[in-house]
C-alpha cells in the first residue's frame, strides 16, 4: 500500500508540474500575441539580427519554463525513489517470516548440486556437539535487561540456519532457523547475513550461483585463532571476477549496502572465532558452503579482508 500511495503521489506531482508548465507557456504566448497586436508598429525595415533577437526572446522563456518542469518532475521521481528505498530498508530490518524473525532469502531459480549434497551430510551427523552457552556480561545488564538469555545451539541447526530455508516447504531449515534465533548473538548474525544476501540478490548476485573453492579446515581454524591476510587468503574462495567487480562497486557507491556489509563481516568474523573451534572438519566444510559463508567470502575478498 505504501508503494501504491507513493506512486500516486509521484504522478500527482508530475501532473501538477506539467499543468503549471502548460499554464505558464500559454500565458507567455498570449502576452507575445498581445504585444504583436497592440504594440508600437515598426517601419518595416527590421534587420535580420533584430528578427533573430525577437525570435530568441519569444522561444527562450518557453524553453526555460519546460526546463524547470523537467527538473521538477525529476526531483519528484528521485524523492519517491528515496522514500521507497527507506521503506524497503526499514522493512528488511524489521520484517519477519512465520515467527522466525527473518524473511525468505532470494535465491537463484535452481540451486547447484553443492547445496543438495551438503544437506544430507548435515543431517547424518550422529551426535552434533552444541555450542556452550556464554556467560552474561554484567556490564551490559542495564542495556539488555529484556533480551533473551544465551542458549546452547546445536551445530547442525546453526549450519542449516546460516544457509537459510529454500522456501516455505523446507521445514527442516525453518525449524533450525527458529532454534538458532533463540540466541541473541546468533540472531544478529543471521539477520545481518540475510540483509546482505538479499541486497546482493537485488544486484543479480545469487549465492547459489557462486560455488567457492574449498579451503582446508585447517585454514579456517587459523582464521578462528586470529590469523589474517595472505596466510588465510584461501578462505576467500570466490573468484568470479564479475561478481567481485559488482560487489566492490556496491561497497564504493552504496552507503546503505556498505554499512550493512561491514556490519555483517564483523559479526561473521566473531562467529567464526566462536564456532569453528567446536566443529569437526566435516562441519567446517558444510559451513563453508552455506549462503552466509559465501557472502562472507565474496564481500571479504571485495573489501580486501584476505589481502
Amino acid at each position: 500500500m505504501n508503494g501504491l500511495r507513493d506512486r500516486i503521489e509521484l504522478l500527482r506531482q508530475r501532473d501538477g508540474a506539467l499543468a503549471i508548465g502548460l499554464g505558464l507557456t500559454a500565458v507567455w504566448l498570449l502576452m507575445v500575441v498581445l504585444f504583436w497586436l497592440f504594440g508600437p508598429s515598426g517601419d518595416g525595415s527590421a534587420s535580420g539580427l533584430t528578427r533573430l533577437v525577437s525570435a530568441i526572446g519569444v522561444v527562450m522563456p518557453v524553453a526555460l519554463i519546460w526546463l524547470a518542469v523537467g527538473l521538477a518532475r525529476s526531483i519528484a521521481a528521485l524523492r519517491a525513489e528515496a522514500d521507497e528505498l527507506r521503506a524497503r530498508l526499514a522493512q528488511m530490518r524489521g520484517g519477519g517470516v512465520a515467527d522466525s524473525g527473518v524473511r525468505p532469502v532470494t535465491t537463484a531459480p535452481a540451486p547447484p548440486p553443492a547445496r543438495q549434497a551438503a544437506a544430507p551430510a548435515v543431517q547424518q551427523q550422529p551426535q552434533p556437539r552444541p555450542l556452550p552457552a556464554r556467560p552474561a556480561d554484567t556490564r551490559q545488564t542495564a542495556m539488555r535487561f529484556d533480551a533473551p538469555e544465551s542458549v546452547a545451539i546445536d551445530l547442525t541447526d546453526l549450519i542449516l540456519a546460516l544457509n537459510f530455508p529454500d522456501g516455505p516447504d523446507d521445514t527442516r531449515a525453518i525449524d533450525a532457523l527458529r532454534a538458532a534465533l533463540r540466541d541473541h548473538d546468533t540472531a544478529r548474525l543471521i539477520r545481518a547475513a540475510q540483509d546482505v544476501v538479499t541486497l546482493l540478490a537485488g544486484a543479480d548476485l545469487y549465492m547459489d550461483s557462486l560455488p567457492p573453492d574449498a579451503a582446508p579446515p585447517e585454514i579456517w581454524r587459523r582464521f578462528a585463532d586470529g590469523a589474517r591476510g595472505s596466510t588465510v587468503a584461501a578462505i576467500g574462495g570466490i573468484h568470479n571476477e564479475t561478481a567481485l567487480e559488482i560487489a566492490a562497486a556496491m561497497l564504493r557507491n552504496d552507503e546503505i549496502f556498505r554499512d550493512s556489509a561491514h556490519h555483517f563481516l564483523r559479526h561473521f568474523d566473531l562467529a567464526i572465532s566462536r564456532m569453528v573451534p567446536q566443529m569437526s572438519d566435516d562441519q567446517i566444510a558444510e559451513l563453508a558452503q552455506t549462503r552466509s559463508a559465501r557472502a562472507f567470502m565474496l564481500l571479504g575478498r571485495a573489501a580486501g579482508v584476505f589481502g
